[in-house]
């Protein structure tokens, strides 16, 4: 049978799913949630990648749409969607047996581990890439499950992911929101939840301060999606959750590695310090040379690293 856009409306409107309740809808809200992101331009290949823009995607398409008593658990789909003619599961080096089991693959953190990202047929990408086509397969998805509240499909933002304006709150309101989340919700939820925060705080430290380095001075404008700085946090979120930007800071991968490891901080008046504890031979990379340097800092002083949260990290290290 030729993979056409006739094939792929049948795909799509002939879903397997569970039957109860009216029938399962995660795979629909899945690739509904898939298409925003080819409508958007933050999918543009045959790779699906489980990442922020696609959970949250997934769980906005959800609370939009979905008027029956199934719980929103994006795994499932994610993972069942296997049993589809155009979903292809790709898994994470040496996770190979691991996706096999069902059960094992209910839960968001195993997904995530075990599977690399899913490949959809490439005949199905390029109709997702060209606005005609990929709104007929929308239609046909909102016309075949969600008759009743398709209308408000269109409510959503461009990618799907929530206001960034949480990671500018007080690292205490953040912290107690969090805190409350853990407790209301399960395990699952929460993780999915920290995701896609977690992916709002990588995107929004590299903004504000224009994609450089704040130590190195690192900054390399591409024309592809590339990024040479990361969000690294001061306090990690393990122990602080605090994804807000005063808890944040923009470090190249080395400087990254070295912050983690405790072998720089910064002083109160965001100087470059670094610890006794290494030993270093002489390169033109040597992390001495930044020994008293001022930091690169962000234009607006509201979003400069906490003091508290410096002043934590050298007690931690022993600075």
């Amino acid at each position: 049978m030729d993979k056409d856009l006739a094939y792929y409306v049948h795909c799509f409107t002939h879903l397997k799913r569970d039957n109860k309740n009216g029938g399962a809808p995660h795979k629909p809200i899945l690739l509904l949630s898939i298409i925003r992101l080819f409508e958007s331009g933050v999918f543009k290949s045959n790779e699906i990648s489980i990442s922020p823009d696609l959970v949250s995607a997934f769980k906005s398409s959800w609370t939009k749409l979905v008027i029956t008593t199934h719980h929103p658990i994006f795994a499932l789909p994610f993972y069942h969607m296997r049993s589809e003619p155009f979903w292809q599961l790709i898994a994470a080096p040496g996770c190979e047996m691991w996706i096999e089991s069902k059960g094992t693959m209910r839960t968001f953190g195993n997904l995530k581990t075990a599977v690399e990202f899913a490949r959809i047929d490439q005949e199905l990408t390029e109709l997702l890439t060209q606005p005609e086509t990929r709104n007929v397969l929308k239609v046909s998805v909102l016309d075949k499950y969600f008759k009743e509240t398709k209308s408000n499909y269109g409510d959503f933002n461009a990618e799907g992911l929530p206001d960034s304006s949480i990671l500018y709150e007080s690292s205490e309101e953040y912290k107690r929101k969090i805190v409350e989340l853990k407790k209301r919700v399960d395990e699952n939820t929460f993780q999915e939840e920290v995701f896609i925060r977690s992916g709002l705080f990588k995107r929004e430290i590299p903004k504000i301060y224009d994609n450089t380095c704040a130590i190195s001075g690192l900054r390399i404008d591409a024309t592809s999606n590339i990024s040479m700085v990361d969000a690294c946090h001061i306090v990690p979120f393990s122990e602080g959750y605090d994804d807000t930007l005063v808890n944040g800071i923009s470090l190249c991968p080395t400087l990254h590695r070295a912050f983690d490891r405790g072998l720089i901080a910064l002083s109160g008046k965001y100087e470059v310090l670094i610890n006794h504890n290494f030993v270093e031979n002489s390169s033109v990379y040597n992390l001495s040379q930044f020994a008293g340097k001022e930091i690169f800092l962000p234009d607006n002083s509201k979003y400069y690293p906490a003091a508290e949260n410096l002043r934590n990290y050298r007690r931690r290290f022993g600075f």
